[in-house]
């Protein structure tokens, strides 16, 4: 019996694998039992910061290219997304009850796939650990105990808003740059009405943080006030920025901030880029500043919560497990892969390598060319700044030499990387 602590997106991906590969898994969560201060589902495979899960053009990005090196696995996640998607451009976004469910029913019907309720505050021996960004304090014990500590930073996720208390009198809908079919609804800003914002959107009253979540605030979730602290500007360079977005008149606005569905239903919208730290009455009072959230009805508001994850080159090996201890895994963004799409790939790559070593065979870790391959080799080097990397171009091995057009370039590394796949899994016996 295959022990997996944690039923979130890496977990509940290891766990489908092993359990439709003939292993019987045990699959373990504290939820409902017990709730992280960001869960709320008692759903497994729940979505917390954003229902998108970015880009999906498998040959111009390169998480839509790691979600496609996922589907050729079987991905669970992948297969529950595209069930529960709803419009957003050229994102994949989801609708986040329906996701969860979708992830969790198809656990279920698994007859080798048991899953328990329970707290665990000890590591295993053997198993796959994928307990997240927020384990709890005793299982954190647990780990600091055996690897010396970790590292934390922040994440923080966006308000929702409900649908028909926007004034959509004062939106337009329009896809930056007219990619997508109109999934997005702008919310344009004056000069005189974004100066505002920022102005009070940077004197706003902020949560208090407890002493254990005091540290760096990790770059790839900034606090939508702390960005806006660098300077009046920074948001109209960022996350407010109008470029590739068009007025009636034909003018561009001077800011925009960007609604993305929520649900399939299309009842509520996700203020896009906007996670926060804010007090809840604060989040009110100065985003109802933009003109189509005046009178906006929020249905959950941002919340900022301690993320941890590990010094994984000192600790795991490129197939993610313990360098001491090969029959134990850790996966998820605990091992320093940041993105629920990242996370899912993880824990579907540890379900691979535990399957062959159950097996008696070694793991075989997939090829540099592929997103899933530079992931894993990237949380395995040594590198005295480690920070969680998602998926980029960066990570991958280039081969190409000097190519000017950046789309061509991509294409033949997304075509380079699923060939490199489909080898990967003859090689391996997929």
């Amino acid at each position: 019996m295959i022990r997996i602590i944690g039923a979130g997106l890496a977990g509940c991906e290891a766990a489908y694998f092993l359990g439709t590969h003939g292993a019987e898994v045990e699959l373990i969560d504290m939820k409902p039992l017990k709730f992280s201060p960001a869960h709320t589902s008692k759903d497994l495979c729940e979505l917390v910061c954003s229902n998108s899960l970015k880009s999906d053009d498998v040959y111009g990005n390169a998480c839509g290219l790691l979600k496609e090196e996922m589907r050729r696995l079987g991905s669970v996640t992948m297969a529950a997304a595209e069930e529960s998607r709803v419009p957003a451009g050229g994102a994949l976004a989801v609708d986040r009850e329906k996701f969860s469910s979708l992830v969790t029913n198809a656990l279920r019907s698994l007859k080798n796939v048991h899953i328990r309720a329970e707290e665990v505050t000890e590591l295993p021996d053997e198993g796959i650990v994928a307990t997240g960004p927020l384990t709890s304090d005793a299982l954190s014990e647990s780990i600091g105990k055996l690897f010396g500590g970790g590292l934390h930073f922040f994440d923080a996720s966006a308000p929702i808003v409900a649908a028909d208390s926007v004034d959509l009198s004062k939106t337009f809908t329009q896809d930056r740059y007219g990619r997508g079919t109109g999934d997005y609804l702008n919310c344009p800003l004056t000069k005189e009405e974004y100066e505002l914002f920022v102005s009070e959107l940077v004197s706003a009253e902020r949560a208090q943080l407890h002493e254990f979540e005091k540290g760096e605030i990790f770059e790839g979730c900034m606090p939508v006030e702390v960005m806006a602290a660098r300077g009046k500007d920074t948001l109209r360079f960022g996350t407010f920025k109008p470029v590739g977005l068009t007025l009636s008149d034909g003018t561009r606005p001077y800011a925009v901030l960007q609604l993305r569905k929520e649900n399939g239903a299309g009842t509520s919208y996700n203020l896009v880029g906007c996670q926060t730290n804010l007090k809840f009455g604060e989040q009110k009072r100065v985003f109802s500043i933009i003109p189509a959230l005046k009178n906006a009805e929020f249905l959950r508001y941002g919340v900022m919560h301690r993320n941890t994850y590990l010094q994984s080159p000192e600790i795991l090996s490129a197939d993610y497990s313990v360098k001491t201890q090969p029959m134990l895994f850790f996966a998820g963004q605990m091992t320093g892969v940041e993105g629920y799409v990242e996370s899912a790939a993880s824990g579907l790559l540890a379900g691979v390598h535990m399957w062959r070593k159950l097996g008696g065979k070694e793991s075989v870790v997939p090829p540099q060319e592929t997103v899933m391959g530079a992931l894993s080799r990237y949380i395995a080097t040594p590198n005295r700044d480690f920070q969680p990397m998602n998926a980029n171009y960066g990570v991958l091995a280039d081969g190409f030499g000097e190519i000017r057009d950046k789309k061509q370039k991509r294409r033949l590394l997304a075509e380079r990387s699923l060939s490199a796949v489909e080898a990967w899994k003859k090689e391996i016996g997929l």
